[in-house]
């Protein structure tokens, strides 16, 4: 409880300020002027009509009931959902709220949460009906709806959908958007171009398909990169989640003839629902120079003790050619407690690009460089995820079951995604061939 006593007492002192800030008299925070440009900025992409939160923050009207709540949630730092140590990286996508900006809600709550002058509101902001990039080129979706059951485990569903390209597409933006947020987990989708074999045979097209679960000696399957290095990933979606949007001149490559691969994790809510997922699409107006690549340093092996409050789990992946790190996901389920990335330099100076405490089951972010890491041919990443499967953690479903990987909620993941990008013209296997050394 002491950073949210912390927090408010900050707030408190900041909202002080108010009063004081001029000779008049008191100076009370406006939702026109001064609380609506801070929602805009840091809460509408998911709080406004047809998203994922339950109530909009676009209007003074659907936003003036909810103000004491929104006192507390930002005060507890809950929201808006950021879970980056600010001491490491710096974001684009950084949602969370400077200590000014919690004050003046706090303030503007204390106050009575005025309106103001409607004329001081600034210019309304702008979304895609539907979507949260540019208007799609093309979209993609499920040719019929999922039932998902009102109980029990679902497993994981493959989704194989054409894409009907007849030439290679560079994708700028790509968005994944379930028609029934409230029972996805997540959703990864896959590139599989001609030449790949994966489920191909299996699955039939646009038809839900459960791939068999065991390895022939016995063990668990993993699909994390569609076990084969020619099927890449496009996009995933999480809770919370913002849609990938990649820099001018980088993209990610879908080649003529591929199909597109929905592995869905579908997780129940007590109430039986269809979910009809799509993928919006928007091409690059002209082949890039570079290409963005999402990879997985994960850790399959892993067996977390009974009560283990403080469970070390490491991965790691060399870069023989370099790169340069865009953005970063880490991926646990509910026993998960804090994950971070460390590059370790081939000089052996080692530095923290991104560390997530805590880390929160039910808003897995994105985290997006500003400014593109830059990773000298020879660096390692390191990736370590702590995990707590003790009584203290009130998500932990079993504090008395041994965990190791496996698709449910229930068990366990440790995955350190992260998109990187390289030349346009550079393949997947070759980004992992060592490069052969000149001849002396």
């Amino acid at each position: 409880m002491r950073p949210i006593r912390l927090a408010a007492a900050a707030a408190t002192a900041w909202a002080a300020a108010w009063a004081g800030a001029s000779t008049s008299g008191p100076v009370q925070p406006a939702f026109y002027k001064d609380v609506l440009p801070i929602f805009q900025e840091n809460c509408q992409e998911c709080h406004r009509t047809g998203e994922i939160a339950p109530f909009p923050l676009t209007t003074y009207s659907s936003s003036r009931p909810w103000a004491k709540a929104i006192k507390a949630a930002v005060l507890a730092h809950k929201m808006p959902p950021w879970f980056a140590d600010p001491h490491y990286g710096s974001f684009s996508n950084d949602r969370s709220l400077s200590k000014e900006q919690i004050a003046t809600l706090v303030a503007w709550v204390d106050a009575g949460a005025p309106a103001g002058d409607e004329k001081d509101a600034p210019a309304p902001r702008r979304f895609t009906e539907g979507w949260n990039i540019a208007r799609p080129d093309a979209v993609i979706a499920m040719t019929q709806p999922f039932r998902v059951p009102a109980t029990g485990e679902v497993d994981y569903q493959y989704i194989v959908l054409p894409t009907g390209f007849t030439g290679d597409k560079w994708v700028q933006a790509a968005e994944m958007r379930p028609s029934a947020r409230g029972v996805v987990h997540h959703i990864v989708v896959f590139v599989r171009p001609p030449e790949s074999t994966w489920l191909r045979g299996e699955a039939q097209p646009g038809v839900p398909y459960v791939p068999p679960r065991k390895n022939p000696d016995g063990s668990l399957r993993s699909d994390i990169n569609g076990n084969n290095l020619a099927n890449e990933m496009l996009t995933i979606y999480t809770p919370g989640m913002v849609p990938d949007i990649w820099p001018a001149g980088v993209a990610k490559k879908i080649p003529a003839g591929s199909d597109l691969v929905f592995q869905i994790h579908y997780t129940t809510n007590g109430k039986a629902v269809g979910d009809q997922g799509k993928i919006g699409l928007v091409f690059a107006k002209e082949p890039p120079a570079r290409r963005a690549l999402t990879l997985p340093a994960a850790n399959l092996g892993f067996r977390i003790p009974p009560g283990e409050a403080n469970y070390r789990v490491d991965a790691k992946m060399m870069f023989p050619n370099g790169a340069e790190v865009l953005s970063f996901f880490p991926h646990m389920h509910l026993r998960g407690r804090a994950f971070q990335y460390v590059a370790v330099y081939p000089d052996g100076h080692s530095e923290t690009l991104l560390k997530v405490d805590p880390y929160d089951f039910h808003w897995q972010l994105s985290y997006k460089e500003r400014h593109p890491v830059e990773l000298p041919p020879g660096t390692r990443f390191e990736c370590t995820a702590w995990f707590d499967n003790s009584v203290n953690n009130p998500n932990n479903p079993d504090p008395a079951a041994e965990v190791r990987w496996g698709e449910q909620t229930r068990e366990e993941m440790m995955v350190g995604f992260f998109d990187v990008e390289i030349p346009a013209d550079m393949t997947v296997r070759g980004f992992f061939t060592r490069p052969k050394k000149a001849a002396e």
